[in-house]
């Protein structure tokens, strides 16, 4: 809230805009899950990724509330930051795994679609997964204060552009560059979407060819879990593929993968203000730390 973060290597920066007007900036240390070798290996790191990003996010968030309100309130540790990470997760399994099922049962029952073991259940369920994102997304942007939070996202986009263009990075600089990134989070979840879709239609269907059990109940619980456990090798193939497609060289093929990606960031990038892009610029130098160069230019601001 009313804030930036990024990260760089093992630390994340924090740039908060104070209820006085002041900057206020943090370098703290990047939870990790993934400081074993062979969680670091490809295929077997976007699972971990997915996690730690979660549970340093609302870490984050906390902080930037706190900041933004000047309250005095217990931070989100503990049993606490576990529960609200708990909460998140649930809610994400049950409007994007559990509500597209449910619905493409609905269409079952309508005779507009098959069941789970054919091609037209999962792709009314890939259909109505798109629909809850795209939705959700949109109706949140509806919200004053995610409005804001979608532009300070546009405004940490355009202050990375203005890095990665060399030269003087500012928040006029910043200002000229484009609010879309082709390595956004955004994107991820749009791959994770799409994969899904795809082996869904696939592994469903031959899990059911080995065992389908007795009774509709027991057959949709089974299809449901076996969703929930494709979470981690689904995460794993979209975090390489985002990797993949942000290191392709500007052509064909690196259009058609970052395009849908990048038209989604429309929905969740905003236009920033100035002093909202003098805080992305301010979570840049404190993201990079000891290599931030003479280049960047900030807005004055408090560490701490």
């Amino acid at each position: 809230m009313e804030g930036v973060m990024m990260r760089n290597g093992d630390a994340y920066a924090l740039a908060v805009r104070l209820p006085d007007g002041g900057i206020r900036a943090q370098r703290l240390p990047w939870f990790s899950l993934t400081r074993h070798p062979w969680l670091k290996k490809p295929f077997l790191r976007g699972f971990p990724v997915l996690l730690e990003t979660l549970v340093n996010g609302i870490q984050a968030l906390n902080r930037s509330v706190e900041a933004t309100a000047d309250a005095q309130e217990e931070k989100l540790e503990g049993w606490h930051l576990a529960l609200t990470l708990g909460l998140a997760l649930l809610m994400a399994v049950g409007l994007f795994v559990v509500a597209p099922h449910l619905l493409s049962l609905i269409m079952l029952w309508l005779h507009l679609g098959g069941d789970v073991e054919g091609l037209s259940f999962h792709l009314w369920d890939g259909f109505f997964k798109c629909c809850i994102f795209m939705g959700y997304i949109w109706l949140i942007s509806l919200v004053p204060d995610i409005r804001r939070v979608f532009q300070y996202h546009g405004a940490e986009h355009k202050a990375i552009h203005a890095f990665e263009a060399g030269g003087e990075v500012s928040a006029a600089q910043a200002a000229r560059m484009s609010r879309l990134h082709p390595r956004c989070g955004t994107t991820f979840l749009l791959f994770v979407i799409c994969i899904s879709i795809i082996l869904h239609a696939v592994l469903v269907p031959l899990l059911l060819m080995v065992h389908t059990p007795q009774g509709l109940v027991a057959k949709h619980g089974l299809t449901i879990a076996f969703k929930l456990l494709l979470m981690a090798p689904i995460s794993a193939l979209a975090y390489e593929l985002i990797r993949y497609a942000a290191c392709l060289p500007d052509g064909f093929w690196a259009y058609l993968l970052r395009a849908p990606g990048l038209a989604l960031q429309r929905l969740t990038t905003y236009e920033p203000d100035r002093e909202q892009l003098d805080v992305a610029v301010v979570a840049l130098r404190e993201a990079l730390g000891p290599e931030a160069g003479e280049n960047i230019r900030t807005a004055p601001y408090t560490v701490g």
